[in-house]
């Protein structure tokens, strides 16, 4: 199984790849999750609204498209004091649902406390926090920075411990063209389409 985590933003958007494998932790049996990839689309701050999101669309559409994730977890948004900068998250965070959808892959959400709690155990954790235990739980060498990337990653992690394998084989809700199309990725997954060598034939920037 692979998730895709995504933590939108119009200036930077967080996206974070991993994959369980066969071996699990603890007495409840946790999937042990490992890296994939991770990274930070952006967008021009001074461009129009418009093009910044049709960037940032072309961007994901590529991560989607080179690492095949079983399902996309984006994460929920909520109205802030600032209403511009929650209607341009939510805005990429829509993006990341249509990306996903378009090519038949299903779309879990997830709130930012639900995250922090699947990761350090408390629900108000600081994102340095977030960053340390995700370095921790997926082995790497160094910190994913920025803050988004951590994030992007600790979405992805949250979902494999809390949803498992039942999201991503849920079609239910899918058309017959996109269940095949999801059905034709995943067998060209398991006979070495594997992450980087993707259609594009290119991996994103790191």
């Amino acid at each position: 199984m692979r998730v895709m985590g995504v933590d939108p933003g119009l200036t930077r958007c967080g996206v974070g790849v991993i994959e369980r494998t066969g071996a699990t932790r603890g007495s409840i049996g946790t999937p042990t999750p490992t890296h994939v990839a991770t990274g930070v689309l952006r967008s021009h701050p001074r461009q129009d609204l418009e093009f910044r999101l049709a960037a940032l669309f072309s961007q994901l559409t590529e991560w989607v498209e080179t690492y095949q994730p079983d399902v996309v977890v984006v994460e929920r948004v909520f109205a802030q004091h600032n209403v511009s900068t929650v209607m341009g998250t939510a805005q990429v965070a829509g993006l990341a649902m249509v990306a996903a959808a378009s090519h038949g892959i299903p779309v879990s959400q997830h709130t930012p406390s639900e995250v922090k709690a699947a990761v350090t155990g408390y629900g108000d954790a600081p994102k340095e926090q977030i960053q340390t235990m995700v370095t921790k739980i997926l082995g790497l060498t160094q910190l994913p920075k920025p803050a988004d990337a951590a994030d992007a990653l600790a979405l992805a992690i949250c979902h494999l411990w809390r949803q498992g394998s039942a999201v991503a084989t849920d079609t239910a809700g899918q058309t017959p063209a996109q269940q095949r199309w999801a059905a034709a990725q995943r067998a060209a997954r398991q006979t070495g389409y594997r992450a980087g060598r993707g259609r594009l034939g290119k991996k994103p920037a790191r």
